[in-house]
């Protein structure tokens, strides 16, 4: 008997453990690797896009953010799974010079090439924009170039198509201080202008993301180090934006990204995660998905990951033309994930003072001691 009852204690613990995370996983169609070993340690900053082929996802891969081995890499989905990646793009300079790139953003151009963004350059600070381009949905590759001075296109997140026709690419500064700004291409990418940067006013934010609400109006959201997700609204275009201001959610100075779904709902990927004290940085885990309607009033949806060993980050999201919703991710800095969602599946619950509305999750993860401090 004794023996008995030890193993249902086994069985109810292990119940309990896995039940958990099945509470917020409603809606998830796939939940798998796009690789599980790849010739370098770290990887990071995930970005996916749909073309007429298939979906294509590019990160930044090598020995540690900052080395100068870091390349873009680049991997296709087609016939339901994904390919070994391959090396697109790097710093070489020559022999005695390489830089360190950064942060891809893939955006597919209605009815023409797949475009992709990155940065070069030895850091945030200093980095410059680099562009090229795949006609045939990412097989190959024309010769990277340098974007025009003073412009590096989207910073982290995907660029988004105006009514007017112009492409629309959210981006940041952090080299005097954080700054948003925005930078316009009426001719996908030929030529550029630039508004912003968005007034602070005692606020910093970088690496935003755009979402269409009614009227025309665009709202973006961006990541902080004022513990909250600022947002910024513009009612002419793009050509300027409000002050910066804070959301009803928390972050944990870590990137975030959106999408305006077909239905006219939004959907963010993000740590809804508070960082401890007065301190501005946090733990990049779990990793969250919320929906709001009017872009103020947000409902949580779904913990994509809940691992207290850090850190699920830098989600990239898009939805494709079936309807499914795709997010890339960083896995502990080792591997990107790929989630599908289905967002007719999602069950709702109205997040309220910042809080996630799970206690039991939030009072497991508030033990969180330690956790990477890497960018």
């Amino acid at each position: 008997m004794k023996h008995f009852t030890s193993f249902l204690l086994f069985v109810l613990l292990i119940t309990t453990a896995s039940a958990q995370p099945q509470k917020w996983r409603k809606g998830i169609v796939t939940d798998e690797f796009i690789y599980t070993s790849a010739p370098y340690p770290s990887c990071h900053a995930a970005t996916i896009a749909e073309t007429p082929a298939g979906l294509v996802a590019a990160w930044f891969g090598g020995t540690r953010e900052r080395h100068p081995d870091v390349g873009i890499w680049v991997s296709l989905h087609r016939n339901g799974t994904w390919n070994v990646s391959g090396e697109v793009a790097n710093g070489y300079v020559n022999d005695t010079l390489r830089y360190p790139t950064w942060n891809p953003v893939l955006y597919q151009v209605p009815g023409g090439k797949l475009m992709l963004f990155y940065k070069m350059g030895p850091s945030p600070s200093t980095w410059w924009g680099m562009l090229t381009e795949s006609a045939d949905h990412g097989q190959s590759w024309s010769p990277p170039k340098a974007l025009p001075q003073g412009f590096i296109g989207p910073v982290k997140n995907k660029p988004v198509l105006l009514p007017s026709g112009e492409l629309l690419c959210p981006s940041s500064t952090e080299g005097n201080g954080w700054k948003i700004h925005f930078e316009i291409s009426p001719d996908n990418g030929k030529t550029w202008s630039k508004s912003g940067p968005v007034e602070g006013q005692g606020k910093d934010a970088i690496q935003p993301s755009v979402l269409f609400h009614p009227g025309g109006k665009l709202q973006a959201l961006g990541r902080s180090r004022n513990r909250a997700i600022l947002e910024t609204w513009s009612s002419d275009g793009g050509k300027t934006w409000t002050p910066l201001a804070e959301t009803a959610l928390p972050n944990n100075n870590s990137g975030t990204d959106a999408v305006t779904l077909a239905d006219g709902r939004h959907l963010l990927v993000y740590n809804h995660v508070l960082p401890p004290g007065n301190e501005a940085k946090g733990p990049r885990t779990p990793l969250h998905v919320s929906l709001s309607r009017d872009g103020k009033t947000w409902f949580a949806a779904l913990v994509l990951e809940d691992s207290p060993i850090s850190q699920y980050s830098y989600p990239s999201v898009i939805q494709s033309s079936d309807g499914l919703v795709h997010v890339v991710y960083t896995w502990r800095r080792e591997r990107i994930k790929h989630v599908v969602i289905d967002p007719s599946h999602l069950k709702l619950k109205k997040i309220k003072s910042k809080e996630w509305p799970d206690k039991k999750l939030n009072k497991r993860l508030s033990e969180i001691k330690e956790y990477d401090e890497l960018k």
